[in-house]
C-alpha cells in the first residue's frame, strides 16, 4: 500500500505543477468557458453516467463552445450548429485526426484501423477499398438485391413469431450483420443455410454492444497516465476478454473465407483485404491482425448504428399512432398490398423519409461525435484552441438545440416536408444544425448505405405489419430512456407483436 501511495501523491504534484505551467503558458490567450476543475481529475466528475446530456446541460450555462479538462486532457465542445460548422468545415484540415483511447487501440490490436486510421494516405487507400466494395453507387447497386433478400428474410422471421413477443433491436441486429457480411465476405454469418434461431447471433450482438459501451467511456487512465496500472474502472479486464471473443469470431471467418478463396474465386472486401497481405498497394501491405482490426470496425459499426436507428424509429412511430397511420397510408398509396417495399419506392416516399431524419435528430446513432484532436493550436470564435486538444461535437444536443428547432423534444415529421420549418435540410453534413453522420473529412464513409438501409427497413417493418407492444402496454407509456455508449441504445430494448397486414404469400420465406 505505501509503494502505491508515495506514487499517488508524488505523481499528484507533478499533475499540479503541469498543469499550473500550462494555464501560466496559455493566459494570454483565453480558453472557452467551463466548469472549473478539481485537481488532477479535472472535470472528468461531471461526466456523469450519460454524458451527452451531462454535457448539453453545462453548455446551457456555459455556452455552446465549451473548455473541460479532462484528467490531463484538454477537451474542447462543439454543441451548436454555428460552432459545429467552425471546427468540421472551417477548421476541418486541423481537426482530422482522431485520438486513440486504450479500449480502441487493443480492440484493434495496435494497428491502425479503418475508424481511427491517422488521416493520410493509407486511410485514403483503406476508404478508397471500402468505397469500390460496399458504398459506392455502383457497388450498392450490385447489392440491391441481396439487401432485399435480407429484408424479405426478416420480415417472415417476424410473421413466423407467433403469440411470442419479439426483441426486435436483435432481429434487426441479425439482419444488419448478415447484409453487411453477404457484401464483405461474399456469406451470411448467422442463420446460414438453415431456419433455426442461430444462439451465436445473440452472443455478438451483446459483444457489439460491450464493444460500444467501452468506446464510450471515459477511462481514467486515458486521461491520467499515472492512474492507468491500476485500472480503475475494470476496462482492461473486460476489453481482455471481450477481445478473445471477437478473435475467436474474426479467426473464423478468415479460415472459412481461405477454404471458400481455395474452392470459387470471389472478388469481395475481405479477398481485396487479404491480397494486400502479398502485393502491396499504393505503397502499404496489411498484416492479419490488421484485416481482423479492420473487419472489426466495419461490423461494429456497420450494424448496431443501422439496427439501433430503426429500433429508435419503430419505437417513435408505434408510439405516435397518428404517424404510423400516415406512414401505412403513403405506402398503401405507392406500393400496395401484393409486394413488400423497394429501394426503389423510396424516392416516392416522402413521409418516411421525413421520419427516418427526425429520428436521426432526437437519436443520432453517435450522440457525442467520434472524437478528433487538434494538430495545431488555433482560435475558434476568439477563443485559443490548445495543440494536442481532444474535440468532441455533441450532435445529440445540436439536434435538440430550441435556437435551431421549433418544440425540438417533439417528434415532429413534417418539419422536413415541403414547407415545413426544415423542408431544406438535409443529414449528409450539409446542414449542421443534422449532422448525425457527422461532417467534413471524417464523415461516415458507409452514410448512404446506412440512410438507404434504414429507409428501406423501416418502411418494410411499417407497411408489413401493426404492432402491439408486449404485454398491452399502452404506446403512450412506452419508455424511451436511453443507454449510453458510443452508439445511442435504448435503455429497454422494444418488445413487440408483429401482426401481418399485407398478402400472406410475402411472409413465405424464398430467400438463399
Amino acid at each position: 500500500m505505501l509503494p502505491w501511495l508515495i506514487a499517488f501523491a508524488t505523481g499528484s504534484v507533478a499533475a499540479i505543477l503541469i498543469y499550473r505551467l500550462f494555464k501560466l503558458k496559455t493566459a494570454h490567450s483565453p480558453l472557452p468557458p467551463g466548469p472549473s476543475p478539481w485537481p488532477i481529475v479535472g472535470n472528468l466528475p461531471h461526466m456523469g453516467h450519460a454524458p451527452h446530456q451531462t454535457i448539453a446541460a453545462l453548455a446551457h450555462k456555459y455556452g455552446p463552445l465549451m473548455h473541460l479538462r479532462l484528467g490531463f486532457v484538454d477537451v474542447v465542445v462543439a454543441a451548436s450548429a454555428s460552432v459545429a460548422e467552425q471546427f468540421l468545415k472551417v477548421h476541418d484540415a486541423n481537426f482530422s485526426n482522431r485520438p486513440r483511447s486504450f479500449v480502441n487501440k487493443y480492440m484493434s490490436y495496435y494497428k491502425e484501423d479503418f475508424g481511427f486510421a491517422s488521416y493520410g494516405p493509407r486511410w485514403r487507400l483503406l476508404r478508397k477499398i471500402s468505397s469500390t466494395h460496399i458504398f459506392s453507387g455502383r457497388a450498392m447497386d450490385d447489392f440491391r438485391e441481396v439487401r432485399q433478400e435480407e429484408v424479405e428474410r426478416l420480415t417472415c422471421d417476424l410473421a413466423s413469431s407467433g403469440s411470442k413477443a419479439v426483441k426486435l433491436g436483435l432481429l434487426l441486429n441479425v439482419y444488419a450483420t448478415n447484409t453487411l457480411a453477404r457484401v464483405m465476405i461474399g456469406r451470411r454469418v448467422f442463420n446460414d443455410g438453415n431456419s433455426e434461431w442461430d444462439p451465436k447471433a445473440d452472443e455478438f450482438k451483446s459483444m457489439v454492444l460491450e464493444l460500444m459501451n467501452f468506446l464510450g467511456v471515459f477511462n481514467i487512465g486515458d486521461f491520467i497516465p499515472f492512474l492507468d496500472w491500476l485500472d480503475l474502472q475494470g476496462v482492461k479486464a473486460k476489453a481482455k476478454k471481450l477481445r478473445k471473443g471477437f478473435d475467436a469470431f474474426l479467426t473464423s471467418i478468415l479460415e472459412e473465407h481461405q477454404v471458400s478463396m481455395n474452392e470459387k474465386h470471389q472478388n469481395t472486401y475481405l479477398t481485396t483485404l487479404l491480397s494486400l497481405k502479398e502485393t502491396p498497394q499504393d505503397g502499404y501491405n496489411l498484416c492479419e491482425e490488421e484485416i481482423k482490426a479492420i473487419l472489426l470496425n466495419m461490423f461494429g459499426a456497420g450494424t448496431d448504428t443501422s439496427s439501433s436507428t430503426i429500433e429508435w424509429a419503430m419505437a417513435e412511430i408505434i408510439r405516435n399512432p397518428r404517424i404510423m397511420v400516415e406512414v401505412q397510408q403513403e405506402i398503401d398509396s405507392v406500393v400496395g398490398e401484393n409486394r413488400l417495399v423497394t429501394e426503389l419506392d423510396l424516392p416516392q416516399l416522402p413521409y418516411l423519409q421525413a421520419v427516418v431524419k427526425e429520428t436521426l435528430r432526437l437519436h443520432p446513432p453517435t450522440p457525442l461525435s467520434i472524437p478528433r484532436f487538434a494538430e495545431k493550436s488555433c482560435e475558434i470564435l476568439g477563443y485559443h484552441i490548445p495543440k494536442g486538444a481532444t474535440l468532441m461535437v455533441n450532435v445529440w444536443a445540436i439536434g435538440r438545440d430550441p435556437e435551431e428547432w421549433s418544440d425540438p423534444l417533439e417528434f415532429k415529421p413534417e418539419r422536413f416536408l415541403l414547407g415545413g420549418e426544415k423542408a431544406d435540410v438535409d443529414v449528409k453534413g450539409n446542414n449542421f444544425e443534422a449532422i448525425p453522420f457527422g461532417a467534413g473529412r471524417r464523415i461516415c464513409a458507409g452514410m448512404s448505405l446506412a440512410l438507404m438501409k434504414v429507409q428501406l427497413v423501416t418502411a418494410t417493418l411499417a407497411h408489413a405489419f401493426d404492432w402491439e407492444l408486449e404485454n398491452g402496454l399502452d404506446p403512450k407509456s412506452l419508455n424511451m430512456d436511453e443507454a449510453y455508449g458510443l452508439t445511442l441504445q435504448r435503455e429497454v430494448p422494444l418488445c413487440v407483436h408483429p401482426r401481418p397486414r399485407l398478402s400472406r404469400h410475402l411472409y413465405s420465406s424464398s430467400s438463399p
